[in-house]
Order: structure tokens, then sequence, then C-alpha cells
């Protein structure tokens, strides 16, 4: 995920607490997805898909931030 910020999301993750949150949050969705889709764990494809709304909103906060902090805009 954006590997164009790779230096920049090492850098977050040990200074910014809300974003390593975000991060780590947006991982474990991402793992939970995995494992629903790959009949891991149980779900049904609407949870699925709320799963991947999820992901996908935490994603854009990501977004956000790293081009905040890059100063792009």
């Amino acid at each position: 995920m954006f590997p164009e910020y790779r230096e920049l999301i090492t850098q977050l993750k040990t200074t910014d607490h809300h974003f390593t949150r975000l991060f780590d949050q947006h991982n474990a969705l991402d793992q939970k997805i995995k494992n629903k889709e790959n009949h891991v764990e149980p779900g049904t494809p609407d949870e699925i898909e709320n799963l991947k709304k999820e992901k996908l909103h935490l994603k854009d906060q990501l977004y956000a931030i790293l081009k905040k902090a890059s100063g792009a805009h």
C-alpha cells in the first residue's frame, strides 16, 4: 500500500500514534477480509463488502495523512 510513501510510512509509524493506529486497523481488516474470502472465518458476502468499505475508508484517511505529511497538495 502506497509504495511511493514507504519511507514516510516508516517515519510516521514511529512518530504519529493516530497514523499507527489507523495503519494497524487497516492491516487487521485486510487480514480479516482475506480470512473470510478464503473461508478460514465464516462471513457472508454482505459482511465482506462492509469490511471492504471500512478498509477503504481507513485507506483514504491514511492517504490524507501521507499527503499532508509529504507536503503534497
